[in-house]
């Protein structure tokens, strides 16, 4: 038996959410006030937002995707969901970062974006 830390099985790919913090709804009902231009479907529910990790001093990390890197409004989508975010009671600060691993699949949008889409 060795004592070599040995790679973790099983890690994400996608780190998980601070769903128990107190402000998560609220941050995800304002990404959801979010669309991309050319989807009639809001970005949570597209499945973009990877993944939303609040501090105990309410500092807001964001890590979303786009669903092509080429898309038309990559440069100005993070600070759309930043501009939703700030305002709310109780946030310090809000950073989001495009991520593009991993990379954004239909298989990632919720039931209600396929209904919305028609692939349901």
């Amino acid at each position: 038996m060795t004592d070599t830390p040995q790679p973790l099985e099983g890690t994400p790919l996608i780190a998980p959410s601070s769903t128990d913090h107190p402000l998560y709804e609220q941050v995800v009902e304002a990404c959801r006030s979010v669309y991309d231009p050319e989807i009639p479907v809001n970005i949570y529910e597209l499945g973009l937002i990877y993944t939303i990790d609040i501090d105990k001093e309410n500092a807001v990390e964001i890590k979303m995707s786009l669903t092509a890197p080429g898309c038309p409004v990559a440069g100005e989508m993070p600070g759309w969901v930043a501009d939703a975010v700030e305002p709310l009671a109780g946030v310090k600060q809000v950073n989001v970062e495009l991520v593009w691993e991993p990379p954004w699949g239909m298989d990632m949008m919720s039931d209600e974006a396929r209904l919305e889409l028609g692939f349901m």
